[in-house]
């Protein structure tokens, strides 16, 4: 009655406050106007099972986008069926961006017969499509309207077929080729003289030399450029990029074994309107002509120089010039001090990132500089910071109430009382405490009561974490997606049977949980029925009970580690056929598993499984039939 009393544009102003997928699919259960509104807001869809495919287009008429990624068995022939008819071509028609991440079904055809019928896509993903080849590019080029294409370890595309998009796709403003290895300097220089209106590049990985990065000097238009492990690129390179791409904001050239800082001096030399440099690991020590030039850098927004040698000098160069930071990036450095973050944080106030990963001489001090400094903090990341104690949480909980990420791993000062206060932080999002041998329930409890907004917590190996802090956590953080208690030995089936309770979790880790058994693991997987990555390798009181629960109820996962737990040919065979979504398995140390009982489970998943790992013998008692057709699928087989 009340429902029925507010109109369809009050309804979708409340439906847009809705932000967590947990709370949108509560509202869709309310009543049928609910769901309308719904149908009618939603402009992404995201399909878990092809068959499914056909009513979501016909309740969801206004998506705009559509992914694919969890649904890789879709095929020509579904695509066929659904484009002959008429009211789904009108939807497809419709979509602006389709992702087909790790999807496998799709062939030459069945791409091309997509890319036809989306005549408005302007956004395509096929990362990681370890089949998706120069056929398929032929096939993208058919989409001449497309603006951005994400090929991501696409390990078959070659310059052949990267040439054939860019000729069909001369509209492209952004590229990622990342790990694309068969794509060569040759590739690079025709995709830029068909495509001079990008903005993005993303080459990382690539066996390009200082050729590609001449050839990309020349787009006038370029403003975000990625060039992670480009290992033949040197200082050469960068000096093409000084004197070209006017418009470069962004630049990625991390892990660049043969630049120096006369490169990157030629690089921001020529740059002075850089937003975002990027150059981990390549400046073992900033030479004083690099200071002077990263002076001239008035518009620095985020730097990272993990792995150089800083000062306080240093620090104090990038303080009195790059008043504007958000980010700043100073994992594994050395000379890093607490003075020195205390001169960083005096001027740039307005830091939201922060990353100072086994700075191990930073302490309390810091800290608290910078929770009374940078109110705006948003990601603090202190890995391996032995020095941090209760004082530095005791200052974020009382200052930082935006922090919304906190990494505390292996920060063994860190104890239940300082949980009580970081708890403050209500807005807590990811807490990782893994390594901290000195918290207990205690201290959890106090993060689970106030700190309701978590998804993802890192237990890992916080030998005082038992039940009693499981069962707090089940009640107050109910929106957890992800979740390590690996070797936390105090858990039994109790806490496991909290964790059941806990049915938005996504991703949960629990290796070496050695007191629990198939009543505990039966309840989690009955609980947890939108898993998608489970790792319970060494619990091994789990048996064939607990793997029948858990491929009746585990019908989302696709990635598993069972290595060192006991199960049966038999079972395993089940499992593996079950288990329809299925894409990553580790089957090592399995002690009840026979090379028959393997190949039979093997056999069973062939069409979709495309990663496997399992003993190292193995490898050698497999047939080389099965081995051939599963590589030939696409699959990569590890032996240990």
């Amino acid at each position: 009655m009340f429902c029925s009393l507010l109109t369809d544009d009050l309804l979708l102003r409340i439906l847009e406050k809705l932000d967590d997928d947990a709370d949108r699919r509560k509202w869709r259960l309310v009543c049928k106007d609910f769901l309308r509104v719904d149908c009618m807001q939603r402009t992404s869809l995201r399909v878990l099972r092809a068959e499914f495919l056909p009513n979501l287009i016909a309740k969801y008429g206004n998506a705009t986008r559509l992914d694919l990624s969890v649904c890789p068995r879709i095929d020509d022939g579904t695509l066929s069926f659904l484009l002959s008819r008429g009211w789904a071509a009108r939807w497809f028609g419709r979509l602006k961006e389709v992702v087909l991440l790790r999807t496998t079904g799709l062939k030459p055809t069945g791409l091309e017969m997509l890319i036809r019928a989306c005549r408005n896509l302007e956004r395509l993903d096929v990362s990681h499509s370890l089949e998706f080849g120069d056929r398929e590019c032929a096939a993208m080029a058919w989409g001449g309207g497309l603006r951005e294409v994400r090929m991501d370890k696409c390990l078959n595309v070659t310059d052949v077929g990267l040439v054939k998009v860019a000729v069909g796709c001369p509209k492209l403003e952004s590229v990622s080729l990342k790990w694309c290895l068969e794509v060569t300097d040759m590739g690079i220089d025709l995709l830029v003289r068909k495509c001079q209106g990008l903005k993005s590049l993303d080459i990382s990985y690539l066996q390009v030399t200082n050729e590609s990065l001449k050839s990309i000097s020349s787009l006038q238009k370029l403003e975000v450029l990625g060039m992670v492990r480009c290992q033949f690129v040197d200082d050469a390179g960068l000096e093409y990029l000084g004197t070209g791409c006017p418009s470069l904001q962004i630049v990625d050239i991390s892990r660049c074994k043969s630049i120096s800082t006369i490169g990157l001096n030629s690089l921001i030399g020529g740059h002075r309107g850089l937003t975002q440099l990027v150059a981990g690991y390549n400046v073992p020590e900033p030479s004083p002509a690099f200071l002077t030039l990263l002076s001239n850098l008035k518009n620095l927004k985020s730097i990272r120089i993990d792995g150089a040698r800083v000062s306080e000098s240093y620090l104090q160069t990038i303080t009195d010039n790059c008043k504007l930071l958000t980010e700043v990036g100073l994992s594994k450095c050395k000379g890093v001090t607490d003075n020195g973050i205390i001169q960083l944080v005096s001027r740039c106030i307005n830091l939201r990132i922060l990353d100072l990963t086994c700075c191990d001489t930073v302490g309390d001090a810091a800290i608290s500089a910078v929770a009374n400094s940078c109110r705006n903090l948003n990601c603090l990341k202190l890995e391996a910071c032995k020095l941090v104690t209760m004082k530095s949480l005791q200052s974020l909980g009382s200052h930082s109430i935006l922090l919304k990420e906190i990494d505390l791993t292996d920060c063994y000062g860190v104890v239940d009382k300082g949980l009580f206060h970081l708890s403050k932080c209500f807005g807590l999002a990811s807490l990782k405490l893994g390594l901290c041998a000195n918290i207990t329930d205690e201290g959890l409890s106090s993060i689970a009561s106030k700190c309701s907004r978590i998804y993802e917590l890192d237990l890992y190996r916080c030998a005082g974490i038992g039940d009693n802090g499981l069962a707090a956590l089940s009640n107050g953080c109910t929106r957890l997606k992800i979740l390590n208690l690996s070797y936390c030995t105090k858990i039994t089936d109790q806490g496991l049977a909290y964790i059941g309770q806990m049915d938005e979790l996504l991703e949960l880790e629990m290796r070496g949980l050695v007191n629990i058994t198939n009543t505990g693991f039966t309840a989690v997987v009955a609980g947890c029925r939108r898993l998608s990555e489970l790792d319970i390798k060494h619990c091994e009181n789990v048996t064939d009970s607990g793997f029948w629960a858990l491929a009746y109820h585990g019908q989302n996962l696709r990635q598993l580690n069972i290595s060192n737990c006991s199960i049966s040919d038999t079972v395993l065979c089940m499992l593996m056929g079950n288990l329809t979504r299925l894409q990553d398995i580790k089957l090592v140390d399995l002690s009840n598993i026979t090379v028959e009982g393997l190949e039979l489970a093997l056999k069973a998943c062939r069409a979709r499984i495309k990663k496997v790992k399992f003993s190292a013998l193995f490898t050698q008692l497999l047939s080389v039939e099965l081995m051939e057709t599963l590589k030939a699928r696409g699959c990569k087989i590890r032996g240990d």
